[in-house]
């Protein structure tokens, strides 16, 4: 070891003011600083406009994109304290703009409940900020200050007279490029579903989303909040009862709102919240409300004897109640206590009791007043059980055949490297292509699995079903991961799995066949980015003996264009019908070869968004469907939904 002074003292002690340590470790208090992390930055600020309507004084939020790309968030609160905080002798404007850990959320006067606990919010946002601007009307009066990079730039103005409402609070900050290398353009559909759901989850509170860079805007307004929220996840399914059941109860010590319907899926959707906070890993309220709904149905199994004879040995348990259960569960706490510093996971045990004894209470009473819709709630989750007992008996089964297997699938053309950090799967459509792309591959990293037509459609079909299709036993056993219950990532082979389908609308079918496996079955590989989709081309433009591929019509057009312009003449254009239309070498120069090919991450930013589509997409509403893919695909004419 070297002998040089090595001595710790105090002046190896770094202490940094004010908000300094936000921009030296931004990721430590908004999670991250790129995408992800910018878009954070508006919630943090519309938090406490929606803190202020938990306490009962904000109707109208509005979140504006601007032209000169700042957002801009304007609520009807109370507005910001402009009075001298006297611990500091300054503006409690300035006070919690610079500050950490300053706010009224420590005390229960001000606010009972409250998602932002810690008071780093708005004092976050504005050291991230190259500029902040905060308006407030209060008083009659206009007070205004500015930030820079969260230093403020002179002193609190008050324009005496010049309120032009009531009360409010208007925070205007562009983010700082310095901070946010990767962008700090602001996207406006990655906003709008979160608002949406404080919509919902915030009855009678309008909140208004626009973008002035494009004119988009939308409004909204729920007033039957959370039930209004289960039509819209659930909407077009087939209901087991078309009521929508609320159990609510506040009775000052924690507040209890929950909505929730069966419908005839396989499915379970709950999505829970506490103080609005999104607790995805859910917690306490969660296992009250699941812990009471299973013993209301087997009590009410019980005493009016659903079960058959020789069902009679069957246990209900909250697995089977969860199927076809699509719930909202949100509870308001004091002093939340969160797992983890995501916030995923509710801890308060005293949270549990209180849920399961008002869900309990309430279920009863509705089971007694409405018996025929009670039965067939019930009836339902006797069919689960039923279809999980088969199922359970037939992975029983397969743990001794393809399922834990060394047997690879026959039609898997597999790669020679057992590095998943680069070995690729490619999932694709018809023995043609798979012909094609298993001469074009290159054989060290890349594996070729060929499907024979469309996959099961995994959204109307049970476990049961699903894992006795042989085309998914193949995908199954490929990936190596295993299913359901014995679902292991460790186990993943390739660290790619790459959907190669045709450009036309049975290419996507296949598509959205094969992502609606992944998400409703292997959720994680799509969280942990193992999934893709390659980009074929769609055209073949020949001038003379030069080809060029393009990948839409307009680059099709644009291509013709620039050969005109510089004198060539086209000679062909080759709309592909298809991948084996391509030969080999084709196929690998635009879609496999890593150095020259596009591939599309399939990634889940919004789960509520994802479950929005995909039951709309692959469920019963052929309607709703229609629309949509007339709107959104690139072929879709004449299509047959």
């Amino acid at each position: 070891m070297s002998n040089q002074n090595n001595e710790y003292s105090a002046k190896d002690i770094k202490v940094l003011e004010g908000l300094e340590a936000v921009r030296k470790r931004p990721a430590m208090y908004i999670g991250s600083t790129d995408i992800t992390g910018l878009h954070h930055l508006i919630s943090e600020v519309v938090d406490n406009s929606i803190d202020e309507a938990l306490a009962g004084h904000c109707k109208d939020i509005k979140i504006t994109l601007t032209k000169d790309g700042a957002c801009r968030v304007e609520d009807d609160g109370r507005g910001i304290p402009v009075d001298i905080q006297q611990q500091y002798g300054r503006p409690a404007l300035e006070i919690i703009m610079t500050k950490l850990h300053a706010g009224g959320k420590f005390e229960k006067d001000a606010y009972k409940v409250s998602g932002g606990l810690h008071g780093v919010g708005v004092s976050c946002v504005n050291a991230l900020s190259i500029k902040c601007e905060v308006e407030v009307h209060k008083h009659g009066n206009r007070y205004y200050h500015s930030f820079k990079q969260g230093i403020p730039q002179g002193d609190m103005e008050c324009f005496e007279g010049e309120a032009d409402k009531d009360s409010g609070t208007t925070v205007t900050f562009y983010p700082d490029a310095e901070i946010f290398k990767e962008g700090i353009e602001f996207h406006y559909d990655r906003i709008s579903e979160r608002f949406r759901e404080l919509a919902f989850l915030n009855p009678g509170v309008k909140i208004n989303v626009a973008d002035e860079r494009d004119g988009k805007e939308e409004t909204f307004h729920f007033e039957n909040g959370i039930n209004e929220f289960v039509e819209y996840i659930d909407g077009n399914k087939k209901h087991v009862v078309d009521e929508i059941l609320s159990v609510a109860k506040d009775d000052g010590e924690v507040p209890v709102n929950i909505a929730f319907r069966f419908n005839s899926d396989y499915s379970d959707n709950l999505y829970s919240y506490v103080n609005n906070i999104r607790t995805k890993d859910g917690g306490s309220h969660v296992i009250g409300f699941r812990s009471a709904l299973t013993a209301v149905i087997n009590k009410f199994i019980k005493d009016n004897g659903l079960l058959k004879k020789e069902q009679q040995k069957m246990t209900i348990s909250a697995d089977d109640v969860k199927e076809g259960l699509v719930a909202i569960v949100s509870v308001y706490v004091g002093e939340p206590q969160f797992e983890g510093q995501t916030k995923g996971r509710l801890g308060n045990s005293e949270v549990r009791p209180i849920v399961y004894n008002v869900v309990r209470d309430q279920m009863q009473r509705y089971f007694e007043d409405n018996p025929k819709s009670a039965e067939s709630i019930c009836k339902k989750v006797i069919f689960n059980a039923e279809a999980r007992e088969a199922a359970r008996k037939a992975k029983q089964v397969k743990r001794k055949g393809y399922l834990e297997s060394v047997s690879l699938p026959g039609k898997l053309t597999d790669c020679i490297t057992k590095d998943r950090g680069i070995a690729e799967l490619f999932i694709v459509e018809g023995d043609s292509a798979g012909g094609n792309a298993k001469q074009g591959r290159d054989r060290f990293f890349q594996a070729i699995l060929p499907l024979k037509g469309k996959i099961l459609n995994v959204e109307k079909a049970n476990p049961h079903r699903v894992i006795t299709s042989e085309e998914i036993k193949n995908i199954i056993t490929a990936i190596g991961t295993g299913f359901d219950d014995n679902f292991n990532i460790e186990k993943l082979r390739y660290g790619k799995i790459i959907i190669m389908t045709d450009a036309d609308v049975d290419g996507s079918h296949i598509a959205i066949l094969l992502l609606t496996l992944y998400y409703r079955y292997f959720k994680e590989l799509i969280e942990n980015g193992n999934i893709y989709l390659a980009m074929p081309p769609l055209y073949k433009v020949i001038s003379g003996k030069q080809k060029f591929f393009v990948y839409s019509d307009a680059e099709r057009d644009e291509k013709i264009e620039e050969l005109k312009a510089a004198g060539k003449r086209v000679t062909n254009i080759m709309r592909f019908k298809g991948l084996g239309e391509m030969d080999m070498v084709e196929l690998w120069d635009t879609t496999m070869d890593p150095e020259t090919r596009s591939l599309k991450k399939v990634i889940m930013e919004d789960a509520i968004k994802a479950e929005h589509y995909f039951s709309m997409l692959m469920g019963d509403s052929v309607q709703e469907r229609r629309e949509f893919i007339e709107e959104n695909a690139v072929y879709a004419k004449n299509i047959d939904v």
